[in-house]
């Protein structure tokens, strides 16, 4: 029998799931199943008692038990309670204190927790556990005068008013902010819901042990500057594939996680990846709040730059969905990156959120969205002067504001918004109807517009080229003032077939490995495209 000091420790220690040097599930025995057992129960019900506590306050209401006696009842059952549930615990650390693989992990993450190095993270990484309790691999501060390095962020339209108005404006501002951090983030990031990881843990722990077992991945812990810990997936392919040497930094959408999530579509491509969970989501600490978010995307590409080695010139940014937010942040503070690829993803969430909601609400609806989840994907995307690729899924139910109208779908809005702020006098209200047509048609009825306006790639590649050579590569790109209206409609119609690409399936399929490429990026040295 272990020792009292053995099965106090193990009483507290993680969850073991998996011993990847045995290829198998870890197999607890039968005490220490039953402990989990009860305190897993313990601790649904309580999560399911958050979400439903307005209901279950009026139904002990309704049953008079918000006066004394009833008050004693409910202390009684939470008493009992608490000690079931002290029961599980020490259950749980006598069964785990007598099995020996998993005394054999407590002693790697001891050793590890004492001095962690590259041994010990290596005999560490031989075992799939609770993630709070690895240590932490990378923060922020190891960089040296990161804290004083500064971040743009995309500004928040401020509605100025007497003292008067802010006074009234005042009860407004507290009922947007009890939205917002209650069930607001909730709905916009439904992945955060411990209900729904729960859930999909099985699938999330057969998606990481599969991306560690066949694809050689690393798990990392980042400390970020708010606090967050950060749960991050690199898989590493320099000098194994021709692609190796870029880094595709993958960032997931609302119900995301890496472990199911984008990464696969690089990685089959025989790129080098890194994928990282949203806070909240899996093993990742916090919530998604776009100041947590912004944080934790910028840990990564701290990590990226200075842990794994990769220079900016070398790493693409690479969005899905929601995703795109914190891609486009990225992006726009770190314009060094080789490019950024959106898919499936929208210039500005606000319209999204209002057309999903009562009409009555949006007021209120607007005052959440712009003070506290004001996600405008093209505000930072302006900022960023480098390649971009959107790719338009044309069956899309989630970007689309109509179902089944093609027109509808927002990243048609990021396309017109980019074009526009980088051709200005090409992409103007002469061209814009045509662009719009162009959006809102299928491939044919694109083809046909293609060959009505004859468009001459050739030429219109070396337009571009020549004004580069003569001018510069940064944007706002000034020509086309003196364009007729044929060759500016051909431009426009030429350049969005090059920052745009259609895929057709609905939103959460997984994207193939040949809709997968580098943006296009125009090369003054090159008769063409530099990809």
């Amino acid at each position: 029998m272990a020792g009292v000091r053995l099965v106090w420790q193990c009483m507290f220690t993680p969850k073991l799931y998996k011993v990847y040097s045995d290829a198998a599930v870890y197999e607890p025995g039968q005490l220490e199943k039953f402990g989990d057992q009860v305190i897993n129960s313990l601790y649904l019900a309580w999560n399911f008692g958050i979400y439903t506590s307005p209901i279950v306050a009026a139904i002990l209401h309704r049953k008079g038990l918000f006066v004394v006696d009833g008050v004693l009842t409910i202390a009684k059952f939470i008493t009992g309670l608490g000690l079931v549930l002290v029961a599980s615990y020490f259950i749980r650390g006598i069964g785990r204190a007598n099995n020996q693989q998993y005394i054999r992990f407590v002693r790697a993450l001891n050793a590890a927790k004492n001095d962690y190095n590259k041994d010990t993270k290596k005999a560490l990484s031989a075992y799939d556990f609770d993630f709070y309790a690895c240590p932490v691999d990378f923060r922020w501060t190891e960089v040296v005068g990161e804290e004083k390095k500064f971040r743009m962020y995309a500004d928040r339209p401020s509605v100025r008013g007497s003292a008067v108005e802010n006074v009234f404006a005042i009860p407004c501002h507290i009922l947007t902010y009890i939205i917002a951090h209650t069930f607001g983030v909730k709905l916009m990031y439904p992945g955060s819901m411990k209900m729904m990881q729960y859930m999909l843990f099985p699938m999330l722990l057969q998606g990481r042990t599969k991306l560690i077992t066949e694809h050689n991945g690393q798990r990392y812990k980042l400390k970020s500057r708010d606090g967050n810990e950060i749960d991050t997936m690199f898989v590493d392919n320099r000098n194994k594939h021709e692609n190796g040497s870029v880094l595709i930094l993958c960032s997931e959408g609302n119900a995301g996680f890496y472990e199911i999530g984008i990464m696969t579509t690089p990685i089959e491509a025989g790129y080098s990846v890194l994928g990282w969970n949203h806070p909240g989501f899996a093993g990742s600490t916090g919530a998604p709040y776009p100041p947590q978010e912004l944080h934790a995307v910028d840990i990564v590409m701290q990590f990226a730059l200075h842990k794994l080695g990769f220079m900016p010139e070398n790493i693409v940014l690479f969005g899905w969905s929601i995703g795109g937010y914190a891609t486009t942040w990225a992006a726009m503070n770190y314009p060094d990156v080789k490019g950024v690829i959106l898919d499936a993803t929208f210039d500005d969430v606000m319209t999204l959120a209002v057309t999903r909601m009562p009409q009555l609400l949006e007021p209120i609806i607007r005052q959440t969205i712009r003070n506290h989840l004001n996600l405008n994907n093209y505000q930072q995307l302006a900022r960023y002067p480098g390649a971009v690729l959107i790719i338009r899924r044309t069956e899309d139910e989630v970007i689309c504001t109509e179902d089944m109208n093609l027109a509808s779908n927002r990243g048609n809005h990021l396309l017109l918004k980019l074009l526009k702020h980088r051709y200005p006098l090409i992409v103007d209200n002469e061209t814009v109807p045509t662009l719009i047509e162009w959006l809102s048609a299928d491939s044919t009825q694109q083809s046909q517009l293609w060959n009505k306006h004859a468009v001459d790639e050739s030429l219109c590649t070396s337009v571009l080229l020549s004004y580069i050579a003569e001018s510069s590569t940064s944007y706002p790109m000034l020509l086309g003032e003196e364009f007729a209206k044929d060759l500016k409609i051909q431009m426009t119609l030429f350049l969005a077939s090059k920052y745009m690409i259609d895929f057709r399936s609905s939103h959460c399929t997984q994207l193939p490995t040949n809709l997968f490429r580098m943006p296009w990026d125009l090369s003054p040295e090159s008769d063409y495209v530099k990809i």
